[in-house]
């Protein structure tokens, strides 16, 4: 079987088990139409009836049911395969997605999650968008929510606060994101209310955190990243509609594997040990 193939089994299985285009576009990390393109497609190729389209969503027909349980079969193969390699002798690497500030924040301050000579060996993976525990795409993420899919476990270790920061109290204008950015929660809060005040555009975090620094505009960062940011202040009170909680979340089966289960416990003793809110304006 082409990967090509099991991409397309495992978008229908994603679509099968949230019963309709929009869980599954979310999980998967794609957009509605691209999906939605994707099934008819796929119905196409293989020739077969899959799903009934109406009001209701994506309800399953006969075929598509009898290939939901075989594709299920499919995802607990891999998973088995998956932990039979963690088997194997030597550090294993256990890959971990985290958005921007949460991934600078870990990389910054590695040592307090990780020492070399364990069981277990690091790979974090950048992404802004909702990475696929299903299909093994990492083992770990660091998210904002609680998991709502039953094959999977989270475990809240803390609360994320936000504030804005700027190289000065006194520089009063924005950095945005550029129009081809996708919006984090953060960029979208500057969008809605300092619109007017924008001075200046990014299309990555990164790039509007450095040009905080450099004095260009204010930025809003989680406040691990911001405190401890060399050139930057505190110039606003934490901004209570961006508060959001932080999930370790990992597949239920796959979080008994000694390897992810050593991760996931240096994971929670970090953030669970973070620095609590400050009152106010530094």
């Amino acid at each position: 079987m082409k990967i090509a193939d099991w991409e397309d089994y495992a978008c229908f299985t994603q679509v099968a088990r949230h019963r309709g285009l929009r869980g599954a576009a979310e999980a998967l990390g794609v957009s509605i139409p691209t999906l939605s393109r994707r099934m008819r497609a796929f119905e196409a190729r293989i020739g077969r009836r899959l799903f009934v389209h109406g009001r209701a969503g994506y309800a399953l027909t006969a075929e598509g049911r009898a290939l939901w349980e075989r594709t299920e079969r499919m995802e607990a193969a891999a998973t088995s395969v998956d932990l039979w390699r963690a088997e194997a002798t030597g550090p294993v690497s256990v890959r971990i997605s985290a958005g921007t500030w949460t991934a600078l924040h870990m990389t910054e301050r590695l040592g307090e999650i990780w020492q070399p000579g364990g069981a277990w060996v690091p790979e974090l993976v950048h992404c802004e968008r909702v990475m696929d525990l299903a299909r093994r795409e990492i083992d770990i993420g660091v998210r904002n929510a609680r998991p709502d899919q039953p094959w999977l476990a989270g475990k809240q270790v803390g609360t994320t606060y936000f504030c804005a920061y700027a190289a000065a109290p006194g520089i009063l204008g924005w950095i945005g994101p550029s129009d081809d950015a996708p919006l984090t929660r953060s960029q979208r809060w500057v969008v809605e209310t300092h619109g007017p005040r924008i001075v200046s555009r990014a299309n990555a975090p990164l790039l509007a955190f450095h040009m905080a620094r450099a004095g260009v505009g204010r930025v809003v960062l989680p406040t691990p990243v911001g405190d401890g940011a060399a050139g930057l202040v505190r110039v606003s009170d934490p901004i209570t509609a961006l508060e959001s909680e932080q999930w370790l979340v990992s597949h239920q089966d796959a979080r008994h594997d000694p390897p992810i289960r050593a991760a996931l416990d240096a994971l929670t003793a970090f953030f669970e040990g973070a620095a609590p809110k400050a009152s106010g304006v530094a």
